[in-house]
């Protein structure tokens, strides 16, 4: 099996793009593209991300675009937050598939029995708990907000 990592798909993608003149796609993927990089060079030395990281890189961006295209509807400017709409689009291909309200609280609610949580005080290990299962399926936020959630019922 022809396992490619997700940097390379991005790369295979990106030139795809390119010969196709597919300029938002090229452009969202360049810039997915030098997140990694930039990524890579940080810190002491210099090294390869695992797809892992890469996802989370492009997990990053994705948010950044649905919180840029948040602000531009709020400040009025819809042609620019549909911009960051179609950018977000191209990258959420690459993102696994979100889970849905009811699977996070089941998600959240495993964790607080496995913890042996009784308060807000065990949010921290919580949420350590529930972000190792829930694995990029749902944004932090999000998560936490479900874990107060749960949490303040208790």
């Amino acid at each position: 099996m022809n396992a490619q990592s997700l940097k390379a798909k991005l790369q295979s993608d990106l030139h795809d793009a390119m010969r196709a003149r597919d300029k938002v796609r090229a452009s969202t993927l360049r810039m997915a593209l030098t997140s990694v990089t930039t990524a890579e060079v940080a810190g002491d030395e210099a090294r390869e991300l695992d797809d892992d990281e890469v996802l989370k890189v492009v997990a990053k961006e994705a948010k950044k675009r649905r919180e840029a295209s948040a602000a531009y509807r709020d400040a009025q400017r819809p042609e620019l937050a549909d911009v960051e709409d179609a950018e977000l689009a191209v990258l959420e291909a690459y993102l696994p598939a979100q889970l849905g309200d009811d699977e996070l609280r089941a998600i959240v609610e495993r964790a607080v029995a496995s913890t042996g949580a009784s308060g807000m005080a065990d949010m921290g290990r919580v949420m350590k708990t529930a972000q190792g299962e829930v694995a990029g399926r749902a944004e932090g936020g999000r998560v936490a907000g479900v874990v107060k959630a749960v949490l303040a019922g208790r």
